[in-house]
């Protein structure tokens, strides 16, 4: 018969009650530093605090035409969404802007799926991002005028170029890291083709293909207001960089800030709801980025 004290004593079973998923995070931590782990909030102070920087600016400066002061800025931009005269342009500039993104993402998408189908996609794709991905988009629009004429067209290619490199470059260079063990999975289950694109390369490629189309909206927003400002109105209706063209020659500063604030704002916007949005739904999720 063996001794029971060679075994160790069993402990007695218990249970213990966890904290919720929230305070186990942060124990410990006082209101306002909760309050200060919500990113909103933060961001709204950095703006609050440029917002008094300039009206103190704007009020040492003591004119006007110079540089108005904040609170006369945002009561001009306030009356300019109320009368429409804004959001118009505003609406006429994103519309604009929507179809030559559009087009730049399907030239870009074309130009990928050649790269990474054989070699000579590859170098063709290597050898016109070195060529045109250096040239400013706006230095195009000469000859866009030329070739398209007075009108939206012209627009559309210049914002095309704006888009297609940046999104062509960032999304080859996200296909050449997807990891060799996910393309044998879709080889080993038969995918090729289209199929192996949508499937393997472009879900694990995604952080590199957001990125591409953040710096493609962001270039072509900038080439946008910029060609407004020199091409002016198309097809008789301008834009925001018309806007701010039209007032700066009125010398009204504070419309020109105004229109300014609102192509700042779209940008925010744009940033912080679309592309954080499709993080968060996409790569975030999937456990792709944090």
């Amino acid at each position: 018969m063996s001794d029971s004290s060679a075994y160790p004593p069993l402990r007695a079973e218990y249970e213990r009650t966890l904290p919720p998923p929230g305070d186990a995070l942060s124990p410990g931590l006082s209101r306002s530093l909760r309050f200060w782990q919500i990113g909103a909030l933060r961001k709204a102070l950095i703006l609050a605090m440029l917002a008094l920087i300039w009206e103190v600016s704007a009020r040492l400066t003591g004119n006007d035409l110079l540089l108005p002061t904040f609170l006369e800025t945002a009561h001009t931009f306030v009356g300019a969404i109320l009368d429409g005269s804004l959001l118009s342009k505003a609406c006429i500039s994103l519309a604009l802007l929507l179809r030559g993104y559009l087009c730049g993402i399907a030239a870009a998408f074309v130009l990928t799926a050649l790269a990474v189908s054989n070699q000579l996609g590859r170098d063709f794709l290597d050898t016109l991002t070195a060529m045109f991905n250096p040239l400013p988009a706006i230095a195009l629009l000469p000859l866009a005028l030329l070739w398209f004429g007075l009108g939206n067209g012209s627009m559309v290619f210049v914002l095309t170029h704006a888009v297609l490199w940046p999104l062509a470059l960032n999304t080859y260079t996200g296909f050449l890291g997807v990891p060799d063990t996910l393309r044998m999975t879709g080889r080993n289950y038969g995918l090729r083709g289209l199929r192996y694109l949508l499937h393997i390369l472009i879900p694990a490629a995604l952080p590199s293909i957001l990125t591409g189309l953040r710096i493609g909206w962001a270039s072509a927003w900038r080439t946008l207001i910029a060609a407004e400002l020199v091409f002016g109105a198309s097809s008789g209706d301008g834009g925001l960089g018309w806007y701010i063209f039209q007032n700066r020659n009125e010398l009204l500063t504070d419309r020109v800030f105004a229109g300014l604030a609102m192509v700042i704002l779209i940008g925010l916007l744009v940033e912080n709801f679309v592309f954080v949005a499709l993080e968060r739904v996409t790569v975030r999720r999937w456990g792709m980025q944090r």
